[in-house]
C-alpha cells in the first residue's frame, strides 16, 4: 500500500516529539517541488514549534487545540501577493542550472512586467491559494515519507492569523495550517465517491 492510501488526518500526536529543524527544512524543500503558476512558488511557511509561537497561534484557532498542543509543529501556509518580486531570482536560478535559455527568461520577465500592473490583489490571492493547495498536499505526502503524520486545518481566523504571527496581513494571505508529528492515534479511514460519481469522460 502506498503512502497515498495510508495517509490519515491525525488530530492527536505523541507529545514532546521534536522534529529536527534540519529535517523540517528538508521536508519543506521536498514539498516545494510542487508545481505553481509560472513557477513563482508563492507559498510562505510559518513553522510554529515553540511554546511562545503556539500560544500566539492559539489565539486565532477555532478549536484544534489538541493538535496545537501535541504536534511537533504547526505549519501555517501563506500566499505572498508580491510573489512576482521573486521572478528574476527564480529565472536566474533556472538559467544558471541550465533549465531555461536566457532569451526565455527575458521574454518571461517582459510578460510579467506587462501583466502584473493589471492584476488585483484578489486575483493574486486566488491564484496563490490554488498553488498553496498543491504544496500543502505535497507537504503531507512528503511528511509521510519521512515517517510523520499530518492534518490539514482550515478552522482559524483568516483575517488575523498573519498579524498574530508577525506577518504583514496586507501582503501575506493564509491558505491553511498543516499539523505534523508522530501519530498517537490511528486516525479514521474515510469513504470516497466512486469515479463514476465525480468524472465525466467526454
Amino acid at each position: 500500500m502506498s503512502n497515498l492510501t495510508e495517509r490519515r488526518s491525525i488530530r492527536k500526536y505523541v507529545e514532546n516529539v521534536k522534529i529536527p529543524q534540519k529535517e523540517l527544512i528538508e521536508i519543506l524543500k521536498e514539498a516545494s517541488r510542487a508545481p505553481s503558476s509560472m513557477n513563482m512558488q508563492p507559498w510562505r511557511f510559518a513553522v510554529v514549534t515553540s511554546k511562545e509561537g503556539k500560544q500566539k497561534l492559539k489565539t486565532v484557532l477555532h478549536g484544534n487545540h489538541q493538535q496545537l498542543e501535541t504536534s511537533s509543529a504547526m505549519i501555517v501556509i501563506f500566499t505572498d501577493l508580491r510573489k512576482y518580486d521573486y521572478a528574476e531570482k527564480i529565472f536566474d536560478l533556472s538559467v544558471r542550472a541550465g533549465h531555461m535559455p536566457l532569451d526565455v527568461k527575458d521574454r518571461q520577465l517582459r510578460n510579467i512586467s506587462n501583466m502584473v500592473p493589471d492584476l488585483s490583489d484578489e486575483q493574486l490571492e486566488k491564484s496563490g491559494l490554488f498553488d498553496c493547495g498543491l504544496v500543502a498536499m505535497q507537504l503531507m505526502q512528503v511528511a509521510k515519507e519521512h515517517g510523520y503524520d499530518t492534518c490539514p486545518i482550515g478552522g482559524f481566523k483568516h483575517s488575523s492569523i498573519a498579524h498574530a504571527l508577525g506577518y504583514d496581513e496586507k501582503r501575506y494571505k493564509p491558505a491553511l495550517i498543516v499539523s505534523i508529528g508522530k501519530r498517537d492515534e490511528e486516525g479514521y479511514e474515510s469513504a470516497r465517491l466512486d469515479v463514476t460519481d465525480i468524472a465525466t469522460f467526454i
